[in-house]
């Protein structure tokens, strides 16, 4: 079946009794190539009947599909004949892993974060009334996604819609019951009917058109009506805001979503879609453990095993296993995720102390506001989060953290680059946002040991305070440079022969180490400061260095607007230090997908690169 499927549109040429069949064939496809390269695994197995209906009913790339996150899209992927793509998968140079409109016109708006379709596909439907179109527009949003409080701002204004509008509600975290799912099904075909329509319309216009109790016997018929349908909809929620809800219905049989999708299109106004789905769906072992393999890096198919298991803990791991510990010191130490509880390590938080855990669910805003109360009542918070996700909370940090000054602990993971998952998700501007706020805090460490210094430093710290650290294997290097954390103090690990000072932030180090020794061949002893502190900045140990050396650099692993070395170019300028000044930082880009090691070359952020950049511009000095 899959051969027959080159371009989009390809899967409306097959009979009926073919689509199970291409079914199991993208299940296969899927397994075999994220078992190799990695990707969203459990999502998209069990998206693959919903994806088919909908470009079976669908008139694509006229209609518009928009899909919430981008996790769930590979099948469509697959439809629009985009199947070559998968061999380097979220590879560097290869296919993405979300929507991305500069690879196919099919994928309407680009995708990574969650709660957004809604908003986004109201949009494209509100420019359809406006331009007087007639495409139709679909938001697939998952049950996970609807925490997110941007869906419901969106829920909130697509009830004004006059025209069509369809919501389809991927839900893969309950069951239906078989009485509730009989009934349902019946309401739905009675529902969305042109004759069932027609006669509500009818009804409604001549019982208003009663000389003056018109408009009251409608009221008090929709209460008994509502009031009736509370008992046998399970959605009347929507229907109170304005869109027509059917279902729920079986996300895995095709002829009836395609049934109820080409149904839905006929209807004037917002209808939402509920389908059921199984998570993981046609493979076992995403089926039982659906978190596990959300996310997956390559696994053995058979088994489901990670084929590269992990020999050194991670700076996730390094974070959590602290933070286990200082729980038994510091009763009042609770623990905020944003549905992350696996990705941040706040599960072995969790199995501690669960009386002191609280996931919120996709809400970054309101987990941080919401940490700010903990801390208003002596409570102390450590809200772990990533650090592409927290940029949804900017301002809750300024307005309930840091104007009132409170001690909420940032634990801001994936900081930095983080490979595979691309623009919507490196970790790249969080020193920019952060450190622009008053009252706040920021430290990055250099390696494992310095990570676990750095969280008993924020744990006692009396104020806003962010920890930075990046993903990956943690750096076990330099473990003889212990100093204590001081606020706002850098560490000199090694002073040179005055020709080059390199500040090094956070992950930087190691690179910075690399960069030290490769210098040395060319003659030059480096020094190396590990800043530290990236708010405030060490203005002492900045101009000392810069003294006493005739070229200062700087590397960080974030965007060059608002980073460290920007910070230490204005100082030095204020100061009136004239110094050769090189600052290694991500230039005004987004940064692709790809293996963080191929995009630190590529960015010329690998030691070796930034190396010959130095020496180049010390040669050019003499």
């Amino acid at each position: 079946m899959l051969e027959k499927i080159n371009q989009v549109n390809d899967i409306k040429n097959l009979k009926p009794e073919e689509y199970s069949l291409l079914a199991n064939e993208i299940r296969c496809f899927l397994l075999e190539h994220i078992s190799k390269n990695g990707g969203h695994l459990g999502s998209n197995l069990g998206a693959v009947e919903l994806t088919m209906a909908l470009h079976l009913a669908l008139d694509l790339p006229k209609d518009k599909i928009v899909f919430d996150v981008g996790h769930q899209s590979y099948t469509h992927k697959i439809l629009t004949g985009r199947k070559e793509g998968f061999k380097n998968l979220r590879q560097f140079g290869g296919g993405s892993g979300f929507p991305r409109p500069n690879e196919d016109e099919t994928d309407v708006v680009i995708g990574g974060h969650s709660s957004t379709s809604i908003s986004s596909a109201l949009g494209l439907a509100m420019a359809r009334e406006i331009k007087g179109t007639d495409e139709t527009i679909v938001a697939v949003i998952g049950d996970g996604a609807l925490s997110g409080g941007m869906a419901y701002e969106a829920l909130n204004n697509v009830g004004r819609l006059k025209k069509n509008f369809i919501i389809i509600l991927n839900d893969n975290n309950m069951s239906i019951s078989e009485n509730v799912g009989n009934m349902s099904r019946y309401l739905n075909q009675l529902r969305v009917r042109h004759s069932y329509q027609e006669l509500k319309g009818n009804v409604k216009k001549a019982i208003m058109s009663i000389p003056k109790i018109g408009p009251d016997i409608t009221e008090k018929v929709k209460r008994y009506k509502n009031g009736i349908k509370q008992m046998v909809i399970p959605g009347m929620w929507f229907e109170e805001m304005g869109l027509t809800y059917i279902g729920p219905i079986d996300g895995h049989n095709i002829e009836l979503m395609k049934e109820t999708i080409l149904s839905a299109k006929e209807i004037d106004g917002p209808i939402l879609i509920h389908v059921i789905t199984k998570k993981g769906c046609g493979y076992l072992p995403a089926e039982r453990y659906p978190e596990r393999f959300h996310g997956v890096s390559p696994f053995e198919l058979e088994t489901g095993k990670a084929k590269k298991k992990k020999e050194k803990a991670d700076y996730t791991d390094v974070f959590a296993n602290r933070l286990v510990k200082l729980g038994k010191t510091h009763e009042n130490l609770v623990a905020v995720c944003a549905a992350m509880p696996s990705g941040t390590g706040l599960n072995r938080f969790q199995a501690e102390y669960p009386e002191r855990f609280f996931d919120v669910g996709i809400a970054e805003e309101h987990a941080v506001t919401f940490s700010a109360g903990l801390a208003t009542a002596g409570m102390k918070p450590v809200v772990a989060v990533y650090s592409t996700f927290l940029q949804r909370a900017y301002d809750q940090i300024i307005h309930d953290i840091c104007i009132q000054k409170l001690p909420v602990v940032l634990a801001v993971d994936r900081s930095g680059i983080v490979g595979a998952d691309g623009e919507t998700h490196q970790g790249i501007f969080d020193t920019s946002y952060l450190t622009s706020i008053p009252n706040m805090t920021v430290m990055a460490p250099k390696n494992r040991y310095e990570l676990s210094q750095m969280l008993d430093f924020a744990i006692d710290y009396d104020g806003p305070i962010a920890l930075k650290y990046p993903r990956g294997t943690a750096y076990t290097g330099l473990k003889e440079y212990q100093a204590p954390i001081v606020l706002g103090k850098s560490e000199e690990i090694a002073i040179g022969d005055g020709s080059v000072a390199i500040f090094a932030v956070g992950s930087m180090v190691e690179e910075a180490v690399k960069s030290v020794e490769l210098l040395k061949e060319e003659g030059m002893i480096a020094s190396l400061i590990n800043v530290r502190f990236v708010s405030p900045i060490d203005e002492e140990c900045i101009i000392k260095q810069a003294k006493a050396h005739r070229l200062i650099v700087t590397m960080e692993e974030t965007v060059e607007q608002g980073s460290f070395g920007q910070k230490m170019a204005t100082l030095l300028m204020k100061e009136g230090i004239q110094r050769e000044f090189l600052n290694f930082a991500i230039k005004d880009e987004f940064v692709p997908h790809g293996a963080s090691p191929i995009l630190k070359q590529q960015l010329g952020l690998d030691g070796a690169s930034m190396a010959k950049e130095i020496a180049k511009r010390k040669n050019a000095m003499r």
